[in-house]
């Protein structure tokens, strides 16, 4: 446990292919957190339409209550908005989990704590670091709007912000602070509860999820609790828009819970259409991991599980153990993410997963002098436009008077890959606008939808705005650029409307 200013700094504690060595690769340090710039970042960056990296730190700031940040691909960090600035923290405290900058422009968050009940907020900044609280947690009876959010939002594709609290909902036997909820929220922050965990007997239907959501091209919803499911340690659900779900997987239902246990990260959807993730927990069961070093794992869209790969597989755990965040699929089709032990120094790891479940070791944490590269990552990686992958670790970086094993750092990793465009979503209709990031769109001569040219807008040099084109089928966005043709990182799927389909 670690402690800033006297504030409390929580670490959250198959089938086996093979481990390869690690390829060429580069890590970068782009920063070190120092206490006044904020402390321990929980949640993953995301890359803006201006093309500077967004995140937050849990703790750290003017009031040791967190911050929100904006960080450039050379490393200039810039504190946007730190927490805690009015009377009772009534602006909220303690974000974990990441931002969302939504079609409007503007990011949105959550924050663990603060707030008119202390109980945890959702709160809006614009890029510029104007700040305004939309929502208050616990504001209704017993607290069944929820309360103490880790995950931070996603946009439907209906415009809406959707999100996950870790308590609160309805109370019973199981619950008596509640086992988390599944929430809407206008971007004016109107909220609606749309699901309370634990309803089922023994919370069959899962309990305190942690991780993020993501939305499938089925406009369901798809993510993991920590606890609950049948052997009481954690499922993988799916959820529709109005508050449906259903249980697609419940994890420690295979001998020895090879299959994993605890998510504490929520899943993707891969290029494939199945679904990926990890478990913090289970797996392997060895002398370094007697409840097991964490999986990684594959849903079918039908809900076919498969454990494609138990960590701590090497000797001292060398590949890694106990992933914390979750992934993001690389323009190569690989998986890329941190663990938060393990490694070299047992101080974390960045690897390589094929879909397969080969791992490739990137990294281990914590091979420069003081540990200046930083340690213990708990965020997911993401991939920016220029091919490189950017993330966090909650500590090491450069030592100060307020963390004496360093407050953590934002690193590029580079292995090669080349820069593309990315889409905001990777589903959607005949004539609704699809927002692309990317770098040098000044001068773009034209967007096409596999094949199918598209009306477009440049907004900036590392923006556009292009019209799915009457025509359009599914397959790869490409933007002709003055430097060449850029392809988006996934296919973007076409949706049928739906009086046409069967």
């Amino acid at each position: 446990m670690m402690r800033l200013n006297g504030l409390a700094c929580g670490i959250f504690v198959l089938c086996v292919t093979m481990v390869v060595a690690s390829s060429a690769q580069t890590l970068a340090t782009l920063a070190s957190f120092d206490g006044a710039k904020g402390a321990f970042p929980y949640g993953a960056l995301i890359q803006g339409t201006d093309g500077n990296f967004y995140g937050t730190t849990e703790q750290g700031g003017v009031n040791s209550s967190g911050t929100v940040f904006k960080i450039t691909a050379d490393g200039v960090l810039t504190t946007l908005y730190s927490f805690c600035m009015q009377a009772n923290c009534v602006d909220g405290s303690f974000p974990q989990g990441g931002l969302v900058q939504a079609s409007n422009g503007n990011f949105y968050g959550t924050t663990n704590q603060g707030g008119q009940n202390s109980l945890g907020t959702v709160f809006k900044i614009t890029p510029e670091g104007e700040f305004t609280t939309l929502r208050s947690f616990c504001t209704r009876a017993s607290c069944s709007d929820g309360t103490n959010p880790v995950a931070g939002l996603i946009q439907g594709s209906d415009g809406n912000l959707y999100g996950t609290t870790q308590l609160g909902g309805i109370i019973n036997g199981d619950c008596t602070l509640g086992c988390g909820t599944f929430f809407k929220i206008t971007v004016n922050g109107t909220l609606t509860t749309l699901y309370s965990f634990c309803l089922q007997a023994n919370c069959a239907d899962g309990s305190f999820p942690q991780g993020s959501l993501t939305q499938a091209s089925n406009r369901n919803f798809y993510g993991s609790t920590n606890q609950g499911g049948q052997s009481g340690l954690g499922s993988a659900f799916e959820i529709t828009p109005q508050g449906e779900l259903i249980i697609i997987h419940s994890f420690c239902t295979r001998a020895s819970c090879s299959d994993g246990t605890n998510p504490t990260a929520g899943l993707i959807r891969g290029t494939d259409g199945n679904f990926y993730g990890t478990a913090s927990l289970g797996g392997i069961l060895n002398q370094d991991c007697t409840l097991g070093c964490g999986t990684f794992f594959e849903i079918s869209a039908k809900g076919s599980f498969t454990s494609l790969y138990g960590f701590c597989l090497e000797a001292n755990c060398t590949d890694g153990s106990f992933p914390e965040g979750g992934l993001v699929q690389g323009t190569d089709g690989n998986f890329y993410g941190t663990t938060n032990q393990g490694g070299q120094n047992d101080l974390g790891t960045a690897f390589e997963m094929s879909p397969q479940g080969s791992l490739t070791a990137l990294r281990s944490f914590c091979i420069r002098a003081s540990c200046s590269d930083g340690t213990n990552p708990v965020a997911a990686m993401i991939q920016g436009t220029d091919g490189d992958f950017y993330g966090t670790t909650q500590l090491g970086g450069m030592a100060t008077k307020d963390c004496l094993q360093g407050c953590g750092t934002v690193f590029s990793l580079s292995t090669g890959l080349s820069p593309f465009v990315a889409l905001a979503r990777g589903f959607g209709s005949v004539g609704q606008t699809v927002r692309i990031l990317g770098q040098g769109f000044t001068g773009t001569t034209a967007v096409s939808f596999h094949g199918t040219n598209a009306p477009f807008s440049v907004k900036s040099d590392t923006f556009l705005t292009a019209t799915v084109p009457a025509g359009a089928v599914t397959g790869s966005v490409r933007v002709s650029t003055p430097a060449g043709v850029l392809r988006s990182n996934g296919p973007f799927q076409v949706i049928q409307p739906r009086s046409s389909r069967n």
